[in-house]
């Protein structure tokens, strides 16, 4: 996975890289991709010189959906005027600035390439904006751009095992035991994932030989502005000091925490997303705005960090069905689940309600009405 996770620190520094489509080399439909969001106009260069045909903007079905095409399921490509180099500012309002007031219902979209798709996949593994301008190259650029080390090639058979198949291979870095204010057992354990881009950690708290039988275990993922800050606009940092308290309180348990801030989109998205909240989006449609789901976490890497750590059933402290789904389904029993709530305020309700109401989460009674997902 070496070249994927070196063409994922690439796009990060806004220099454009050569996807191909297949094991195959030579077969038509590779593409050098430019980053959007981070794209610098020497990349932009090396892809107008090296292009074998018109550059297309791609971008991700959520945006898409988002610009008035609702049964978009897959990204899309935008071709660009031939001829003459792409408009990044116009581009990046396409792909991503504020979608309502502008009429974007006609946009002539294409089918996707594979590498587009790959596209795609790799830059929101990269946690940037999922949109990039790609065009057509072919293999003696691609052998030239490659041996003189302007850009990296890789394939989108191994962006795929990357983006989706990279978890079993945590490392288990460091750990330490760290006394905390509710916890005064628990020891911090840390794990990488094979790209290094994140890095999650288990609290152990209590004596493992004296825990219940159904471990107590929370998923927490991580939150800057609320775990640290105490931000009005979520809940999280009284989930993680009551879920801690709670796991404590039962005897000792697990509480993971992930390194998925806004709900696996990246601080910087995140905060890009409460900016389009504050003109009026709810968070759900803030991110899709952006080019991401509702939720773009994934669970596995809890699995595997549970397995390590030798816990087989276990008292889920969540309010998310997904995450109950996700354990489950990797194996290890759930028998039960508690609920874990923060306070509601005049500042997070609004996030809240939205969450229950479009994204499932089991709020209902303590935000006292039903949820529309019911």
């Amino acid at each position: 996975m070496q070249q994927c996770e070196r063409a994922m620190f690439d796009l990060r520094r806004g220099v454009a890289i050569i996807i191909r489509a297949g094991a195959a080399q030579g077969n038509g439909d590779d593409r050098i991709v430019f980053p959007l969001e981070t794209g610098t106009r020497r990349s932009l260069d090396t892809l107008g010189a090296a292009a074998s045909g018109p550059a297309s903007l791609v971008m991700a079905p959520q945006r898409l959906r988002m610009l008035g095409a609702p049964d978009a399921s897959d990204c899309a490509r935008l071709p660009l005027a031939a001829g003459e180099p792409p408009d990044l500012e116009a581009c990046r309002r396409i792909a991503y600035g504020p979608a309502e007031g502008d009429d974007f219902g006609n946009l002539a979209l294409a089918a996707p390439s594979r590498a587009d798709r790959a596209a795609v996949a790799l830059l929101k593994r990269a946690l940037l904006i999922p949109a990039a301008v790609t065009a057509p190259i072919d293999e003696a650029t691609i052998r030239r751009l490659v041996d003189d080390r302007t850009a990296l090639d890789v394939s989108a058979d191994e962006i795929d095992e990357c983006v989706e198949r990279s978890s079993g291979r945590l490392h288990h870095v460091s750990e330490a035991d760290v006394p905390l204010e509710v916890a005064s057992r628990t020891r911090f354990i840390l794990f990488r994932e094979p790209d290094g881009l994140r890095e999650h950690v288990a609290l152990q708290v209590g004596d493992p030989a004296e825990w219940p039988d159904a471990v107590p275990v929370r998923l927490h993922s991580a939150c800057l502005t609320g775990d640290l800050f105490g931000s009005l606009r979520c809940d999280c940092g009284e989930q993680l000091r009551n879920g801690v308290a709670s796991i404590a309180a039962a005897g000792g348990g697990v509480l993971l925490y992930l390194a998925q801030e806004g709900r696996g989109i990246g601080l910087a998205n995140k905060l890009r997303a409460y900016a389009l909240q504050d003109t009026g989006a709810d968070t759900i449609d803030a991110d899709g705005t952006l080019g991401f789901s509702p939720d773009e976490r994934r669970y596995r890497v809890a699995v595997d960090m549970l397995e390590h750590l030798g816990v087989e059933r276990v008292r889920l402290l969540t309010n998310n069905p997904r995450k109950l789904a996700a354990i489950e389904a990797g194996g290890i029993e759930v028998v039960d689940r508690e609920a874990v709530y923060g306070r509601l305020n005049a500042h997070n309700e609004r996030y809240l309600r939205a969450k229950a109401d479009r994204s499932g989460h089991l709020l209902e009674e303590w935000l006292g009405a039903e949820s529309e997902s019911d």
